[in-house]
């Protein structure tokens, strides 16, 4: 006796998804916490990240997400470059500093021991890993840029505990 032909249900099709809800999906996706630095003649700025992201190893290259809006995101387009600073799970003061819109540069960049060569951004002392980038690309979607940062140099700290973003909160991750 022969089944009867059942079509499969097809997928609700929806023009986009709400932002408050696409918010609240994507605080459910874990993500290291970075502190993005910049310097050059636009000035120094820095900021702290979650949308950090390797795209390949041959060259090495990582992507960058920020806000249009931000007072980062002009400076660090001009500048053509970044520093890439993946922090530790004692560093989550920091984050939140350069996070604080209400704090000046300098008040932000006081906060911490800086290393920084004639022609690299600012690379945080402490941090796991510190990758210094030139930007080769960048995309504008939505709010947002993408800059696409080919890895000029890269210094590796202690490896330890690192420092996560998840659920609208910091999280310690690791041994140390």
């Amino acid at each position: 006796m022969d089944q009867p032909h059942i079509k499969p249900a097809e997928p609700a099709i929806t023009a986009s998804a709400d932002k408050v809800e696409f918010r609240d999906a994507m605080a459910q996706l874990c993500a290291g916490v970075s502190i993005i630095t910049t310097d050059g003649s636009a000035g120094r700025a820095g900021c702290t990240a979650t949308a950090v992201c390797s795209v390949s190893d041959d060259p090495p290259t990582l992507l960058v997400c920020l806000n249009r809006s931000s007072r980062n995101n002009s400076v660090i387009r001009a500048n053509g470059r970044l520093c890439v600073n993946i922090l530790a799970a004692e560093q989550e003061p920091l984050a939140r500093s350069f996070a604080d819109a209400t704090l000046s540069m300098d008040e932000r960049f006081a906060r911490a021991s800086w290393r920084q060569d004639l022609q690299q951004s600012p690379a945080l002392s402490g941090a796991t890993a510190s990758l210094d980038c030139d930007i080769d690309a960048t995309e504008e979607i939505g709010s947002h840029s993408v800059f696409f940062c080919r890895i000029r140099h890269i210094e590796k700290g202690e490896t330890r505990s690192g420092l996560a973003y998840f659920n609208r909160a910091f999280h310690k991750l690791g041994n140390g």
